[in-house]
């Protein structure tokens, strides 16, 4: 395989400078505001996204080192496999996160329900699309059993450093 070169496109900014206690999910940070600061040589290419209420963000799990192939998720006591989960340690420390997008001020987007830990830096932003990206009958595996809790968890630290 060869490497891959991924540069930030800008940085994710939230209330939450600890990764203790921070909610798991968007849907625990529903009213949280944040915003999203883009690289000014980029901003042209936010064009038009201010017609959409939600985006995605790709971003870079920057606190996060090394990763465990089994895991303990936050919603479930028992131990996983690591792509079965949205834990923060993984191979190549990417996240995502569904937010609401309020408005786009030059290269500065204002979003709710952001999640992720203040100065992340933004890999990436894509449209959410309503008829392509909602399945109604999708199944959510070991989680479908704990996945109402996800708006009520926060973190714990259990991610925050290798094990071992």
């Amino acid at each position: 395989m060869t490497d891959i070169v991924i540069r930030p496109i800008g940085v994710i900014h939230s209330p939450f400078t600890d990764r203790a206690n921070m909610p798991i999910q968007p849907c625990g940070a529903r009213d949280t505001a944040g915003t999203v600061v883009v690289d000014e040589a980029l901003a042209p290419g936010l064009r038009d996204l201010e017609g959409f209420s939600h985006i995605y963000l790709l971003y870079h799990f920057h606190m996060s080192q090394g990763f465990d192939l089994t895991v303990v998720p936050f919603m479930e006591p028992a131990e996983r496999g690591l792509f079965s989960t949205r834990a923060p340690r993984r191979p190549n420390q990417i996240g995502l996160s569904v937010v609401r997008l309020q408005r786009v001020e030059g290269n500065v987007l204002h979003i709710l329900g952001v999640d992720v830990l203040d100065g992340t830096p933004l890999l990436d932003i894509k449209p959410y699309f309503r008829a392509f990206d909602v399945f109604p009958d999708a199944v959510s595996g070991w989680a479908e059993a704990h996945q109402d809790k996800a708006g009520d968890v926060r973190s714990d630290g259990r991610f925050a450093n290798p094990r071992g």
